[in-house]
């Protein structure tokens, strides 16, 4: 049976639609809360990897705040390195570039540079084909999603670049053939995004002005549908993905 272990860093931010989804397939799905003091995973060979998102990130690595942060780079050190399967999400897809080598920096936009933030529904364009990625089969040149986030993620070498947006340009990327990182979300039901409108409004009126939770609730009413729609795509193409890898089956 296929184990899919997730680390997850905040009560609001759970694994939403991937769980549902790989619970649907009959699969175990355990959690892991080392913002909570537990302690690192130990993978067994049937088990992937999903690394969830935050508000911390890899500048806070060190931090007496988050002294898990750095074992969790240990972890995925580890994970890349035998090649196991991993999904991250946000900070996860920060994690784990950064764990490849890869740096995070603020985002910033236009010339003189100012400190900028991607939050709100918009679109990922795919740069490479759904032949030479199998984990895009089946998805739309554009991809409706949910950004919620202020760094920007430098991959590192070797990285595959797979979606961008004109704001930030690194939204989707792989490292070998095992892992996957997508700084947007996919996995947040309406349930869970009400929760971070009422619990991290202040955030997105940062980043949008005074009304920015009524923006951000009219971009679902507009995109969230067809977003789910292929979000859940997008993330059964991952599991598939994750499940022939730990099977040993050939891939693309």
């Amino acid at each position: 049976m296929t184990h899919l272990v997730v680390l997850q860093h905040l009560e609001r931010e759970g694994p939403g639609r991937f769980a549902e989804e790989a619970l649907r397939r009959g699969w175990t799905v355990t959690l892991c809360r080392p913002d909570r003091g537990e302690p690192m995973p130990r993978l067994g060979p049937d088990q992937a990897l999903l690394v969830l998102g935050g508000p911390m990130g890899v500048a806070d690595i060190g931090s007496p705040s988050f002294p898990w942060l750095a074992a969790e780079v240990a972890l995925l050190r580890e994970c890349l390195a035998c090649e196991r399967p991993v999904i991250g999400l946000c900070l996860g897809a920060q994690l784990l570039a950064f764990a490849a080598g890869g740096q995070v920096v603020p985002l910033v936009t236009g010339d003189p540079p100012v400190r900028d933030y991607e939050v709100g529904w918009g679109p990922v364009s795919w740069t490479r084909t759904q032949e030479q990625e199998p984990v895009l089969a089946g998805i739309d040149a554009a991809l409706p999603v949910l950004h919620w986030h202020g760094d920007r993620i430098q991959l590192p070498a070797g990285a595959t670049l797979l979606g961008s947006t004109p704001l930030c340009a690194e939204q989707m990327f792989r490292i070998g053939h095992h892992a996957h990182g997508l700084q947007f979300h996919v996995e947040v039901t309406d349930a869970a995004l009400e929760v971070w409108l009422d619990e991290d409004g202040d955030y997105v009126r940062q980043a949008l002005g005074p009304d920015g939770v009524t923006q951000l609730r009219a971009g679902r009413e507009r995109w969230g549908q067809e977003g789910e729609r292929q979000g859940r795509r997008l993330i059964n193409n991952l599991l598939d993905r994750a499940r022939a890898l730990l099977a040993g089956y050939p891939l693309l």
